[in-house]
């Protein structure tokens, strides 16, 4: 198969058009077989659920090619089953894990010519995402609802390393009490859109959120979870009802724990003992681990020993031994990677 002709290695992480992209439509309580498409336009009421009461959720994974030259994904289902928490939340028809993973598989293998080369730091990134199509005026779910995935192929998400980043604690809450933090829906990121432009004014990377009913616990960023290392190489991760379960850090965990042979806790985090921690990272699907160097607190600086140069050691372990994962250099766990071609 030959690839597209694009400059692999300059490619940035933003949108590009590619050939096909799966649809399935919801209508008189069933969803229809789903086809490929090339048309990228929606056509919809103007008072459909989606325009009217943010009726949405959103998945997002990636392809790669791994050392030995096939196309693959990583954990799939985990998207999957996390999309039917989401739309189960939102009142929204469950899109049955089986078909979403195979709708995944249908549209990387019809634009299998935009998966990036091995070794080019770029890979294809997949966005599949549901709404309500039909006309909503009174606050009620939609009737009527569409299912589509998209793919692009991305740079890395860093250009030239990943240096560490700068990032403050929010004024903003991120989520409610008993909301919906713990789920992808839309509306939440279109609630931190405020706050992320706030925070690049004033010269950071991104914000941190506390807990929305005390404001004294770390519970994520406005798009990835928090990963801490202590002094004696421990691996923290917050826990809450309202951060989202991130498959990257699910997944970084069982790396700390099963191949580096590291002690992991998953507990409340307070603000307060941020301090004496070592490294700090943010982790989700774009990055894998973004470096925390400094988190800014109201005039107080907190500045971690891994500095403002390069990742901590123990994130960096992490972050290859992941990345080895995906991209086929290191054996993956048994069902972590679904081969596609």
């Amino acid at each position: 198969m030959e690839k597209k002709n694009i400059d692999w290695s300059n490619i940035g992480f933003g949108y590009m058009h590619t050939d096909k992209r799966y649809v399935s439509n919801y209508k008189d309580g069933k969803w229809d077989e789903g086809c490929l498409t090339e048309d990228d336009k929606i056509v919809m009421s103007e008072c459909a659920g989606v325009l009217q009461y943010a009726q949405t959720c959103f998945e997002g994974l990636k392809a790669y090619t791994t050392e030995d030259g096939h196309i693959v994904v990583f954990r799939p289902e985990l998207n999957a089953q996390r999309m039917v928490d989401s739309a189960k939340r939102l009142e929204m028809p469950v899109f049955p894990v089986e078909r979403f993973v195979d709708a995944i598989c249908e549209v990387v293998k019809a634009n299998a010519a935009y998966v990036p080369p091995f070794g080019t730091g770029a890979s294809l990134y997949i966005r599949p995402y549901m709404f309500g199509s039909s006309p909503v005026i009174g606050v009620k779910p939609a009737e009527e609802y569409q299912f589509r995935a998209f793919c692009t192929p991305v740079g890395p998400y860093f250009k030239g390393g990943a240096k560490p980043i700068t990032i403050k604690v929010s004024d903003f809450d991120r989520a409610a009490p008993n909301g919906t933090g713990h789920v992808k829906a839309g509306l939440n990121y279109a609630m931190s859109l405020h706050a992320i432009v706030t925070a690049h004014e004033e010269g950071f990377d991104e914000n941190m959120y506390l807990d929305p009913a005390t404001r004294t616990k770390v519970e994520e960023t406005g798009g990835a979870n928090f990963i801490f290392v202590t002094k004696d190489n421990k691996v923290i991760t917050p826990k809450s009802d309202s951060i989202l379960p991130s498959i990257t850090r699910r997944s970084l965990i069982y790396v700390a724990k099963e191949y580096l042979g590291l002690e992991v806790e998953e507990r409340e985090v307070l603000l307060e003992e941020v301090k004496d921690f070592a490294e700090c990272g943010l982790c989700g699907t774009a990055a894998v681990i973004s470096p925390v160097g400094k988190i800014y607190n109201h005039g107080k600086e907190i500045c971690f020993p891994s500095g403002m140069e390069k990742m901590g050691p123990v994130i960096q372990k992490l972050y290859d031994t992941l990345t080895g994962i995906q991209m086929g250099k290191i054996e993956a766990p048994e069902g972590w990677i679904k081969r596609i071609l």
